[in-house]
């Protein structure tokens, strides 16, 4: 593997008390070719612009896909990345479903782990400080021919990251434009997925809401997930959460807290929840919290939710299980208490 080092870091000039999420990325990237039925090329350069034809494919057609991971610093110093073999699973996954050839194992994780070597003083140690990882694949094939691409590039690029959200989060429960549709590509973390939730989002936050709360396509009677997360319910002494589907994302943290949840003597319930269902909770106070869970979330309390016309709002629990979730979570990821999962991989 060709690895290229920046003749003068950037780190300087970065306020990292004062991170815009995703708006600051590292000195270095990972980039791989797709041509002729291979993948050559691997090489670890300076962060710059990248070239490509105003006919590639992933403009017209969009075969893009991406992961979220992040690698987090001990106490020690020591660099710790979390499930990443979930990560390298689900990117491939996504991959399949648009037509794009499988990057291999050991060059995602010998690039990966190269790259974080060479940009660990980007990594901050501390409860909430990370390094958010970007992996992603897109055709670059000049060729407006409408079908799959013959030609791709594979890169990981890496933002250092603070709280992905601040203050209090609301959500609507959408009733008219949908996610993802059965048969579709919603379980695949396509580019397109996230392009299609920003409308339907903007009218949310023009409302007063942060996020959207997806039903199903076909009669928008039950939940499935939220914008950027997955979803749980506290209704009673239950936690609740959809099943995965071909609509609903597999998330790393879900099934890391659905785990945890059970460990700690949490009755959890994996079965499909109607939003009638909700809002009954809601209104006779059996509905506890609600939280949303994902890579750069972790875990994020929901302070109330908007239906139609209403409006809900939830009273904060003194033993909040989101809470508990989060610091054990937390806990883990930052090596502050012993794996007991072996969910944590040193760099």
């Amino acid at each position: 593997m060709k690895i290229k080092e920046i003749e003068t870091s950037r780190i300087n000039e970065v306020d990292f008390t004062n991170l815009e999420f995703g708006a600051v990325f590292t000195d270095h990237m990972f980039s791989c070719d797709y041509i002729n039925g291979e993948w050559v090329n691997p090489e670890i350069i300076p962060y710059q612009p990248i070239s490509v034809s105003p006919a590639s494919r992933v403009f017209h057609y969009g075969q893009a896909c991406f992961e979220g991971m992040k690698a987090y610093k001990d106490i020690n110093n020591k660099i710790w990345l979390f499930r990443p073999d979930e990560n390298y699973k689900r990117i491939i996954k996504s991959s399949l479903r648009l037509a794009m050839p499988e990057f291999p194992e050991n060059l995602f994780f010998e690039g990966l782990n190269n790259l974080l070597k060479l940009d660990s003083d980007w990594i901050k140690p501390g409860l909430g400080n990370s390094l958010y990882i970007r992996p992603f694949i897109f055709a670059t094939e000049g060729s407006i021919n409408a079908t799959e691409a013959n030609q791709y590039k594979f890169m990981i690029i890496c933002a250092p990251a603070s709280s992905y959200y601040s203050g209090e989060v609301r959500v609507k429960i959408e009733k008219s434009f949908s996610r993802a549709a059965k048969g579709g590509v919603g379980y695949a973390k396509a580019a397109g997925n996230y392009a299609a939730q920003f409308y339907p989002t903007t009218l949310a936050k023009n409302e007063g809401f942060q996020q959207i709360i997806w039903t199903d396509s076909s009669n928008h009677e039950y939940i499935e997930e939220a914008g950027t997360m997955n979803l749980f319910f506290r209704i009673g002494n239950k936690l609740i959460t959809a099943p995965t589907s071909d609509s609903i994302l597999d998330g790393v943290t879900r099934k890391s807290l659905i785990q945890i949840a059970k460990d700690q003597g949490i009755e959890v319930e994996v079965r499909p929840i109607k939003v009638e269902e909700l809002i009954d909770a809601a209104k006779n106070n059996t509905l506890v919290e609600i939280f949303g869970s994902g890579t750069a979330v972790v875990v994020l309390p929901i302070k109330g939710f908007g239906y139609e016309n209403s409006k809900y709002e939830l009273i904060q629990k003194e033993n909040s299980w989101a809470i508990m979730f989060k610091n054990i979570l937390n806990n883990i990821q930052y090596n502050l208490i012993e794996d007991p999962y072996n969910w944590t991989v040193e760099v």
